[in-house]
């Protein structure tokens, strides 16, 4: 923040959160290397009235959500604004000053995010970094493969065909 102070509550409680990406995700690495994406989620409870027969919303609470490494760059090829999401993390909130302006902001350093399964389907493609990738055992676990007979798994063809898309990131994408 420019021109204003922030100081971080000692408050490590881990949490979990349903609601809307009300952002697109920004992602950004840093000049060491690190991937981080983040964006805010908005989370209203809702509630049955009975004297009006009927679901109403309560307040809606808002969040800045951040991932890092593999999570930063499966949240920027996954996630997009308008999706319902669950998201679990560290809560993290911060006090802020800014002249004569201050405020709280709540963010939650995510462990996890997931599409919620109540609103919709998804397809899950795991992520294996090529960093983790060593090309040399790759190649004699593929031969070592070869000579036991093993062959490659074949698609069937009621399964949809998975594309692969690594020029956008470090990390090849396998159907689980």
């Amino acid at each position: 923040m420019e021109g204003g102070t922030s100081t971080l509550s000692c408050m490590t409680d881990t949490i979990t959160l349903i609601g809307l990406v009300a952002t697109q995700p920004r992602h950004l690495v840093t000049g060491e290397g690190l991937p981080i994406t983040s964006f805010r989620l908005a989370s209203t409870q809702r509630r049955f009235d009975r004297s009006q027969n009927r679901w109403v919303d309560g307040e809606t609470n808002w969040y800045t959500i951040t991932g890092f490494r593999q999570l930063a760059i499966n949240i920027v090829g996954s996630v997009q604004k308008g999706e319902r999401v669950i998201v679990t993390g560290r809560l993290r909130i911060r006090d802020w000053t800014a002249g004569e302006k201050a405020g709280t902001t709540i963010e939650v350093d995510a462990d996890a995010i997931g599409h919620d399964l109540s609103w919709g389907t998804s397809t899950f493609l795991r992520s294996i970094s090529a960093a983790t990738i060593d090309p040399a055992a790759a190649s004699s676990e593929e031969a070592a493969g070869e000579a036991a007979g093993e062959t490659e798994a074949v698609q069937s063809d009621d399964a949809p065909e998975v594309p692969v898309d690594t020029a956008a990131t470090d990390s090849v994408a396998v159907p689980f």
